[in-house]
């Protein structure tokens, strides 16, 4: 049987297309995100964002790793085109879906509503959504979640929190990754700590490294930990 659609509208097996919304007002996705934490009351959901190549998706797979025995986990992974960020983290066992924004520099509510009808989170205890590789659009859009995580790696600079600040403002939790480059690059943790939280003063932070090793089993007992609270407040 020959494949009439047109070969833009082709997806790779294991992900799903989402609709681009026209509606350009914040209540309306604001109205979407609450629409998904009533759709999933008992799963903590975290959003994580960062610029691209911060070492996003190497971390998920070393905190599935980690945590695989631990919590049921499920991350929904945004990208403007592949699924190639899935199928890293489906490799190592964790149960991911790919949403393809066909372009878009951000993840909406809306796209994430979409995406919680083709993943199975009936056991799941945390629901990671790895955002598009982005310090500004993604700080606007609620999804949802309960926690908002930012990584900012060595490599890209000490200076982003006072140069994308709402990015910063809006997260709970920044994550310096690729801390095993810090003796070999013009960076200051000190300096980007003490930026981000003249921007946000509640802001935490929590120096990692995948390759070392450095500060993964501490990001993991703060998953666990929140995991529980959440847990905890539904009784």
């Amino acid at each position: 049987m020959i494949d009439t659609k047109p070969k833009s509208n082709r997806m790779p097996a294991g992900s799903v297309q989402c609709d681009n919304t026209t509606m350009n007002l914040l209540k309306a996705n604001d109205f979407v995100a609450k629409a998904i934490k009533d759709k999933v009351p008992d799963v903590l959901i975290i959003n994580i964002c960062s610029s691209p190549g911060s070492g996003k998706t190497t971390l998920l797979q070393e905190t599935g790793r980690r945590l695989k025995d631990r919590l049921s986990i499920a991350v929904l992974v945004g990208d403007p085109e592949t699924e190639r960020d899935a199928v890293r983290l489906r490799d190592v066992g964790i149960n991911a879906l790919q949403i393809v924004t066909g372009g878009m520099c951000h993840i909406e509510a809306q796209m994430i509503y979409q995406a919680l009808d083709h993943i199975d989170l009936t056991q799941v205890d945390l629901l990671i959504i790895e955002n598009v590789g982005n310090l500004v659009c993604p700080s606007a859009f609620d999804l949802g979640e309960d926690y908002r995580v930012t990584l900012l790696a060595s490599t890209e600079g000490d200076d982003k929190p006072k140069k994308y600040p709402r990015m910063f403002l809006t997260s709970e939790l920044m994550l310096v990754s690729k801390a095993d480059l810090l003796p070999y690059v013009p960076f200051s943790v000190e300096a980007a700590v003490k930026d981000a939280r003249e921007v946000n003063p509640d802001l935490s932070a929590i120096q990692v490294s995948t390759l070392t090793g450095e500060g993964i089993e501490e990001w993991c007992s703060w998953l666990e930990e929140k995991v529980k609270e959440k847990k905890a407040r539904k009784q």
